[in-house]
């Protein structure tokens, strides 16, 4: 059974907690990465970039955590 790999798992856990996915999969730079790009688009909030960045940042990492 250690051939087997869980999909669902880590998207699910990225989809409610960005970056969580890439952690449990062993991906750290990966994670520390999403989370600090998150951070920048928290405070672009205030120019309104930052909402459709964070979107697509956080479509991705669900995508990310997924297929890799």
């Amino acid at each position: 059974m250690s051939g087997t790999k869980t999909y669902g798992v880590p998207a699910l856990l990225s989809f409610f907690v960005p970056g969580l996915g890439q952690l449990i999969k062993g991906e750290i730079f990966k994670a520390i990465g999403i989370w600090v790009v998150l951070g920048i688009c928290f405070l672009l909030q205030i120019i309104l970039v930052g909402y459709l960045i964070g979107f697509i940042v956080w479509i991705w990492q669900i995508y990310d955590a997924y297929n890799n």
